[in-house]
């Protein structure tokens, strides 16, 4: 069995912890390999025992049992980019607050490992946004598992995005920017601009303004069967745009067009885990001061 593994920084109980789970996965015939980026936060002397094999962004991934990820919902986005199109099943173990994507406690963690290593677990596919572009954006990473942005740069002018639904004009708007979000990003960056909530199985895209000029600009559901493409103007020649947290500055000549990825992410869940269970969780549905 071939595992990979990413993280954020770890120190202290958070490193012994990773530490607890790596002796597992090894005691059970697991090969780990380990981000090196994540690899050099873990210099104890038994991690070096362990034979943890590196591996770097572009490292082909197909041939990969499972992916585990130690951190944050910004973390499984990062693991994301490791895997790319070969759609190894990520577990998602939270070292830190919230929590939508990474849905494990550390005090699950145990009892999820022993799930995983016999299968009893689901699979949660998830639909995947792409850029295409007339430019050499993201390095080859043109995906997004959360949501595409475009937005303003050095400037507390609004700019103009000119919004097209395979190829008819849907609106322009006037605004700080525009959120394309998947069901996934539903509950990031969409929500907090006022954007719905989708169920992860809709087969939509949210389009959702950020700070539109016009109060009647209000966010839309569309299939994620169709083509989006963009044409931006404003003051300032430079925009910003990103795919999840990657970010990259361009001028309003380059051509933008998303559309459905082929590929999904598929999320490992516990047998007992749902999404809406994940909603109420985090987002504290249900609860009362009176109840």
């Amino acid at each position: 069995m071939r595992i990979g593994v990413h993280g954020k920084e770890v120190h202290g109980k958070q490193a012994r912890f990773v530490q607890q789970v790596f002796e597992t996965l090894h005691d059970n015939g697991a090969e780990i390999h380990v981000s090196a980026k994540f690899l050099r936060y873990l210099k104890a002397p038994q991690s070096r025992k362990l034979k943890l094999h590196p591996f770097e962004t572009g490292t082909s991934l197909k041939n990969f049992d499972f992916f585990l990820s130690f951190g944050g919902d910004g973390t499984l986005l990062e693991s994301v980019t490791f895997i790319g199109k070969h759609e190894v099943p990520i577990l998602g173990i939270n070292m830190g607050r919230l929590g939508f994507l990474a849905t494990i406690s550390r005090d699950e963690t145990e009892r999820a490992l022993e799930n995983l290593l016999k299968g009893n677990y689901k699979i949660d596919e998830r639909s995947v946004l792409k850029l295409l572009s007339d430019s050499d954006l993201f390095g080859g990473l043109n995906f997004a598992l959360n949501d595409f942005t475009i937005m303003k740069k050095d400037t507390s002018s609004m700019i103009t995005v000119h919004v097209y639904v395979d190829g008819e004009l849907l609106n322009s708007y006037w605004a700080d920017g525009v959120i394309v979000s998947t069901p996934t990003g539903s509950t990031g960056y969409s929500l907090s601009c006022g954007g719905p909530l989708l169920y992860p199985k809709s087969e939509s895209f949210i389009l959702t303004p950020v700070s539109p000029h016009n109060l009647t600009a209000r966010p839309i559901v569309l299939s994620d069967s169709s083509k989006i493409s963009f044409k931006v103007e404003g003051r300032s020649k430079k925009f910003l745009i990103s795919l999840d947290s990657r970010f990259e500055s361009i001028d309003e000549s380059v051509k933008l067009t998303l559309k459905k990825s082929p590929f999904v992410v598929k999320l490992i869940q516990m047998e007992d885990g749902h999404y809406f269970k994940t909603l109420r969780q985090k987002l504290n549905w249900g609860l009362d001061i009176r109840n």
